[in-house]
């Protein structure tokens, strides 16, 4: 029997890192520009919303957290130009500023799917479910700091700087209950279903069987001279 020191240990610098990486990869592919974030992390006392927009999502299940984002102006509106372009958008019909609600509207589905992308990850990485709440931008005036308070017995909070491809720069702020995985015995995750690959077997044609030869069906075809 191996002690728990030789346990693989999954901590919450392990369950940041997954985040930032959905966040990275999320945001990479649906503003075809790549985003960064900064090698150091910074342990902070409380996660706040911050001007200009952000946003924040409850985990809870396996494990309780709380994730907030807070964009600059300039990070919002590149993301957001960027994403509405790379779908086919005119650049006559963007909005012109980040107060807009279709800016907090695309950004609210993109940390959706950022938010959608790490519970996938956790499912299969940790096998543990976790469940999330909506994600709402909230545009928030300069004077107005707004925090957030979770449901935490031992929270501890972190924040990840990330850099846009033109260097605008938002943050990513994490609070989780204090915990810790273990790996009781080894096991392969599960893999990331490929939705290209799932459309193109659903569309794939199959091979049906040929029905059984109909003997009475072909004496009357012949006694028809058929």
């Amino acid at each position: 029997m191996s002690s728990s020191t030789d346990r693989v240990v999954y901590s919450t610098e392990h369950v940041l890192t997954s985040l930032c990486n959905s966040v990275t990869r999320v945001l990479t592919v649906a503003t075809q520009s790549q985003i960064q974030y900064s090698a150091m992390v910074q342990r902070i006392t409380k996660t706040c919303l911050r001007p200009d927009i952000g946003c924040f999502v409850l985990f809870d299940g396996g494990f309780s957290g709380l994730m907030v984002i807070n964009f600059s102006a300039q990070a919002a509106m590149e993301l957001y130009s960027s994403y509405l372009l790379s779908m086919g958008m005119s650049k006559d019909e963007l909005a012109r500023s980040y107060t807009s609600d279709e800016v907090s509207n695309v950004m609210g589905e993109l940390m959706n799917q950022v938010a959608g992308d790490f519970t996938g990850k956790v499912r299969r990485e940790l096998q543990t479910h976790i469940t999330q709440n909506q994600p709402k931008m909230l545009v928030l005036n300069k004077q107005v700091m707004l925090s957030v308070d979770a449901n935490l017995d031992q929270p501890e909070a972190r924040r990840v700087t990330f850099y846009t491809g033109n260097n605008n720069i938002f943050y990513l702020e994490l609070a989780i209950d204090r915990t810790e995985f273990l790996k009781l015995y080894d096991f392969e995750p599960q893999q990331r279903a490929n939705p290209d690959e799932v459309m193109a077997e659903a569309n794939a044609p199959r091979d049906v069987a040929p029905p059984p030869p109909d003997n009475d069906t072909d004496e009357l075809l012949r006694s028809l001279g058929m």
